[in-house]
């Protein structure tokens, strides 16, 4: 899985690339094979005003099915990143869920009209 991160507003450390690293192999890292990619997005919102204004983006880009994206915004851009990996974790693996599950089909599609039915 290939993370990339993208700071706006400030720049990112290397101790802060690393906790966003760890905290996405933490809650994708069971669905590593569905997954290609991960883009992370940090922003200071509001700049030195200060408040709920640290917001994370994670786009998941999933094999064969839509990309998964969620965003979380704090006052603490940690929490911010720790809410929307577990959220992200959570929405990929519904994603990847209801793509193993069988399509059931309606009892009109099961039986064409005039269909024989053996028993």
């Amino acid at each position: 899985m290939q993370i990339n991160i993208y700071a706006h507003g400030f720049t990112t450390t290397e101790a802060l690339r690393e906790y966003v690293t760890t905290r996405l192999h933490h809650a994708l890292g069971c669905r590593a094979d569905h997954i290609s990619q991960a883009r992370v997005r940090l922003s200071d919102v509001n700049g030195p005003r200060g408040g709920a204004d640290k917001r994370c983006q994670i786009q998941v880009r999933l094999a064969h099915l839509a990309d998964v994206v969620v965003e979380d915004t704090e006052s603490d851009l940690y929490l911010a990143i720790d809410r929307a990996a577990e959220r992200a974790g959570r929405s990929a693996a519904r994603h990847i869920a209801r793509q193993r599950r069988p399509v059931r089909m309606s009892s009109r599609q099961e039986l064409a009209p005039g269909s024989l039915v053996e028993y």
